[in-house]
């Protein structure tokens, strides 16, 4: 009798335990969820930038590429001379002017390449004559891009009254350019603008990577709804800008509800460069997650959950492997895939909902870990079993939901590559799903988006899931005890270093 009376009193001591952990929980977790949600203003997500890292063919070193193009070193101090359209030029220095004196008139600007309507591929000289009698002192193009954004590009003084830079990594659409030379009379000089001439950009089957087919879709908006639809959505965080950690920086990323079988929490899935910043070591803090922000009733990101069809929802933690946070980027590519883990309780806000937990309101993507996809099946075409759909919220269409579709060739052997896909920045940790059931809107995500070149050449890079340690990770972030991981800026997270 004693002893059934004790069996009973530890029964209800564990149980009553267990009651107050999961409340502690609970209360942790709708107190981080309210910081999260308040601290992102309108002033702070207009400073997010997408977390886009890429690659510099000609110094193999990792950067990462801001809305302007501008390349900014990720874990090293080597400042590349690639522009946003990849300047090939070094700046030489410019000729010493000759003249000043009264002069009163601006530059000319005459002949120009390329003319006006010409057609060009990704790489393109551009250059003019322009002479001045006092000389001149600057010259610098404006390139506006089809969707209106403009970037400034410094022209070098190469021979003569010749400035000049050569651009690659066009894209194909409708552009156009226009050059203001300063010259070097008294005080700030006299200035002349010339242009808006428009060029088309026709690349062809140009791209920075291998394969492409007929079919293959470069970037474009996703309509056909369906389960990843609702799945995949925006990311918004923030990483430190050093080491010691005091300043932080925003950005977007885009991630995916992962079937995860397990009660209590909902596990995204997105690149690990999203979740855990390797240069300065570092876990993410307030995470937003947005799914389905495509089918927003705002203009685009913003701090009002309540306009999103789903709201939003504030994860835990972030998981990723110990082989990506004890290395820098590219030397830890194989890497680059992680996980946020979402309690099912007190991490969900805006749009009524009739369920907190965030895989039963979106749904979830089973992410197939065994599959060996398909690559180079021999023929091309939206009907091979090779064709690869990645798909992501590009920053430069926010809010709308991207995709891109491709035969999946490789990259070297740490990576599956998608030649023509274009996604822009924003896009990195979305979904690559191979046997893409176009009714459904669904299928195997077999990898995420990682990776392209600083260029802007085409071409995009995702890491390996199966036969590596994606799946342990996965199968960590469906265990770890909430409570066990840190709460402290940095360190909300867990970087799994057993499963190799």
């Amino acid at each position: 009798m004693i002893n059934t009376i004790k069996s009973a009193c530890y029964v209800a001591l564990i149980l009553l335990c267990t009651i107050l952990i999961t409340a502690q929980t609970y209360a942790q977790s709708n107190e981080k969820n309210k910081k999260v949600i308040e601290y992102w203003t309108p002033e702070r997500i207009s400073k997010a930038i997408p977390r886009h890292l890429v690659v510099d063919k000609k110094n193999g070193l990792g950067y990462i590429k801001r809305p302007d193009g501008s390349l900014i070193p990720h874990g090293h101090n080597k400042v590349t001379e690639i522009s946003q359209l990849g300047a090939s030029l070094k700046a030489s220095p410019k000729r010493k002017p000759s003249g000043g004196g009264s002069d009163s008139t601006g530059p000319s600007i005459f002949p120009f390449e390329p003319t006006d309507g010409e057609i060009i591929s990704s790489s393109q000289r551009f250059a003019a004559t322009i002479t001045d009698s006092s000389g001149i002192r600057a010259a610098t193009m404006t390139i506006t891009y089809p969707d209106g954004n403009t970037q400034n590009i410094s022209l070098v003084n190469t021979s003569g009254n010749v400035w000049e830079n050569t651009l690659s990594g066009f894209t194909d659409g409708e552009w156009h350019w226009r050059i203001q030379a300063t010259d070097n009379s008294k005080g700030k000089g006299n200035s002349t603008t010339e242009g808006d001439w428009s060029f088309s950009v026709d690349t062809g089957s140009d791209s920075g990577g291998p394969g492409g087919s007929d079919d293959s879709i470069e970037n474009s908006g996703w309509t056909n709804g369906g389960l990843v639809q609702t799945a995949v959505g925006r990311l918004l965080y923030e990483m430190p800008t050093n080491a010691r950690k005091k300043r932080w920086s925003a950005y977007v990323c885009s991630g995916s509800v992962a079937t995860d079988s397990v009660t209590g929490r909902s596990i995204i899935i997105t690149a690990a460069h999203c979740v855990y910043d390797d240069a300065n070591k570092a876990f993410a803090r307030n995470v937003l997650f947005i799914p389905n922000q495509d089918k927003t009733s705002g203009t685009g990101t913003d701090s009002n959950c309540g306009n999103d069809p789903l709201g939003c929802w504030t994860p835990s933690f972030g998981v990723v492997d110990v082989n990506w946070a004890t290395s820098i980027f590219p030397n830890n590519i194989p890497w680059d895939y992680a996980y946020y883990v979402v309690n099912d309780s007190g991490a969900h806000a805006g749009t009524a909902v009739s369920s907190d937990a965030l895989d039963v309101e979106a749904g979830s993507i089973d992410v197939d870990f065994t599959m060996t996809p398909v690559i180079d099946d021999g023929t091309a075409g939206s009907e091979t079993a090779d064709f690869t759909y990645g798909l992501g919220y590009s920053y430069s269409d926010d809010p709308n939901f991207m995709h891109c579709a491709d035969d999946m060739t490789t990259y070297e052997s740490d990576n599956w590559w998608l030649p023509i896909c274009g996604l822009s920045g924003g896009a990195s940790g979305g979904p690559w799903i191979q046997g893409m059931d176009i009714s459904a809107g669904g299928g195997p995500i077999i990898s995420v988006n990682s990776w392209g070149f600083s260029d802007g050449s085409p071409g995009m890079a995702g890491p390996k899931l199966s036969d590596t340690t994606a799946m342990c990770i996965y199968n960590e972030a469906r265990s770890i005890i909430f409570a066990s991981v840190s709460t402290s800026d940095g360190n909300e997270g867990v970087a799994v270093d057993y499963c190799n």
